[in-house]
């Protein structure tokens, strides 16, 4: 087989996928854009969470030019990304109880807010405990997940519950457990992860939904522009400055 048509099986698995979760989410998505509107209208603030490489999803939304600028990521550190020596550490904190306490416990997190937990498979304890702990302070939770994994795996929580079961709002990214999209015989693991492109473009959905949703109600969108356009610079200092009390990522 050529590497160009295991390419282009890579890209109709993930079209195929992005065609998903663009029509079976799109009232999941319509309703997570219409909370982070009411949340910006209402003087909340706005953080995104994800470990391992579902944080590349959460650091993509968070200071991105034509992104919403009142998004903050709610770092734990040794989990965002693979940047944690050795490696594999960030996959064991993802399953240290209590962890998630104590980061919400020296967060900015306060009742009024929103956060958006990525996790595809929803199992471990630490985006489980972030969630629960989140809503119990009076947090709104949006979380991005897969859904087949609560039915094809086991819970890593003590609660034997999943991400999914402590949102006010799930988006089902609808990969398949084990994240690869395509196989190979000659090949004995299947490969091609999918998550990052679905997840990226749910939650860069939401926001597009978000800003048409303030635009609608006359609010203009704290929305950031790229500083390598003309302007941009003068644009985001200008965003910031009147929505530096919301804004965390230049503390």
């Amino acid at each position: 087989m050529s590497d160009r048509k295991l390419a282009g099986q890579f890209f109709d698995a993930a079209i195929g996928l992005l065609r998903r979760v663009r029509d079976e989410d799109a009232g999941d998505i319509e309703a997570a854009g219409a909370l982070i509107a009411d949340t910006v209208a209402d003087g909340g603030r706005l953080f995104a969470f994800g470990a391992g490489h579902s944080s590349l999803a959460a650091q993509d939304v968070v200071y991105r030019a034509g992104g919403l600028a009142l998004m903050n990521l709610l770092a734990v550190p040794g989990v965002v990304g693979v940047d944690v020596m050795p490696a594999t550490l960030g996959s064991a904190l993802e399953r240290v109880d209590g962890l998630a306490s104590a980061v919400l416990d020296s967060s900015p997190l306060r009742a009024g807010d929103v956060l958006v937990i990525i996790s595809l498979s929803g199992r471990n304890a630490l985006p489980v405990e972030m969630a629960m702990n989140a809503r119990a302070l009076g947090v709104k939770v949006i979380g991005v997940t897969s859904v087949a994994y609560a039915s094809e795996t086991k819970s890593r929580h003590v609660s034997g519950t999943y991400l999914k079961d402590h949102c006010d709002i799930v988006l089902d990214s609808k990969i398949a457990v084990g994240d690869a999209e395509v196989t190979l015989e000659t090949i004995e693991a299947p490969f091609a992860p999918a998550s990052t492109v679905v997840t990226t473009a749910l939650l860069q959905a939401v926001m597009a939904t978000a800003a048409g949703a303030l635009a609608d109600r006359g609010i203009e969108p704290p929305l950031l522009r790229s500083g390598n356009v003309d302007g941009g610079h003068e644009w985001n200092g200008r965003v910031m400055t009147e929505y530096g009390d919301r804004i965390f990522y230049r503390r």
